[in-house]
């Protein structure tokens, strides 16, 4: 067994009703909350509710309501100045991930001077942040468990994460409730990347056995209960699966990171604001037909959690299957496009290859097969 490391310090509050603690847990952090909302959150009540949250346990807030999905590193700029106009102790991040990216954001940039850019390169070493709780209102990306918050340059289009542990949440309040409000489309693809993240972490090479488990429990739960919700979005019980499944996959990131499919993704988010889930979701199948004779032993046990019956199967047999596996999970939930579906043409394929190639360098190392440019840039022009 090889030598790791682990290490999650964040306090999760998890169930049912579990939104109506949040002014009991702000009150161990701070004074005055700088809330963080999603653009679903005013219009669902949950933001509502946990101003009422917090209003009885005597806490004041102020909203920065600038939101956006793959949020600019110039909004977290803005809301950290914000922050420190308003004078505020404690960040409560309230939506998916990108709300939950920027809450982070800001309680990193409201302490520490300078560009975000410099601690995302490594340039500079931050000192500290605000308090961060967050409370996620999709099961997806399990940023409520880890240390990681992504942003977009606009001045470069590259799209990159600050991975520090100082923006470990103090708290994340997960109530599966505050899930059955979402469409369809909000349930497939935040739900999907669980799978992601979780089969990339479990293949990267700095899995271990505590994040395999993380792993592979989470691609048990969504695998089976991510269709469920897709049907019967008020299925809360179902719900407590996969809102478990999200966390445990951002737990499992946080450990091992992810694979192929997020450094390919990534220039697209940059470039031309491609969903997140759905640029990878495109990827995923090239992904796995180009990476799983590297690691056949573990494609084999993903398609054996999956429920495959992989009995009488060599292990080569096995590994294939879970291509398969992975392909029905995303038609059942509507989450197969393709690349030109979402804007990706032949004409961005150099920069976007490029851009994987010098801004994804570590990403794309821990995949079991490591691409070069000419390999990558056939996947893009696989999944056009």
């Amino acid at each position: 067994m090889s030598q790791f490391e682990f290490n999650n310090p964040v306090k999760l509050h998890f169930g049912p009703g579990k939104l109506e603690i949040t002014g009991s847990i702000a009150a161990q952090y701070g004074r005055k909350a700088l809330l963080v909302p999603s653009d679903s959150a005013g219009p669902t009540g949950v933001l509502e509710r946990i101003e009422r949250c917090l209003d009885e346990a005597g806490i004041d807030h102020v909203i920065f309501d600038q939101f956006m999905q793959n949020p600019l590193s110039t909004i977290v700029m803005d809301g950290a100045q914000f922050a420190k106009d308003q004078q505020c102790d404690l960040v409560i991040g309230i939506g998916g991930g990108s709300a939950m990216d920027i809450a982070k954001g800001i309680a990193f940039c409201a302490v520490n001077p300078g560009s975000i850019w410099d601690y995302v390169f490594g340039q500079q070493k931050g000192t500290g942040a605000l308090p961060i709780i967050l409370v996620p209102t999709t099961a997806g990306t399990g940023s409520e468990a880890n240390r990681t918050a992504v942003f977009n340059n606009p001045e470069t289009n590259d799209k990159k994460g600050l991975v520090d542990p100082l923006i470990y949440p103090k708290a994340a309040i997960i109530d599966p409730e505050l899930m059955t409000t979402m469409p369809k489309r909000v349930i497939a693809g935040p739900g999907a990347d669980v799978l992601f993240h979780a089969l990339e972490s479990y293949i990267s090479k700095n899995s271990h056995p505590v994040s395999e488990m993380l792993s592979l429990k989470a691609i048990e739960l969504v695998t089976q209960y991510l269709p469920v919700v897709y049907e019967d979005v008020q299925n809360v019980e179902a719900w407590e699966r996969v809102t478990l499944a999200s966390t445990l996959a951002g737990m499992a990131i946080d450990c091992a990171g992810t694979t192929l499919p997020h450094a390919l993704q990534h220039p697209m988010g940059g470039l031309l604001n491609v969903i997140h889930s759905e640029g990878i979701a495109a990827m995923y199948v090239a992904f796995m037909e180009y990476t799983y004779p590297a690691a056949p032993t573990k494609f084999a046990k993903i398609a054996e959690t999956m429920g495959v019956d992989t009995r009488g199967m060599s292990v080569d047999e096995a590994a294939a299957s879970s291509v398969t596996a992975v392909k029905s999970f995303l038609e059942s939930v509507n989450m197969l496009p393709t690349l030109t579906e979402l804007g990706v043409r032949e004409d961005h394929l150099d920069w976007l290859t490029n851009n994987a190639l010098t801004t994804m360098k570590v990403v794309l190392s821990n995949n079991p097969k490591v691409p070069d440019a000419e390999e990558i840039k056939a996947l893009y022009r696989k999944c056009l």
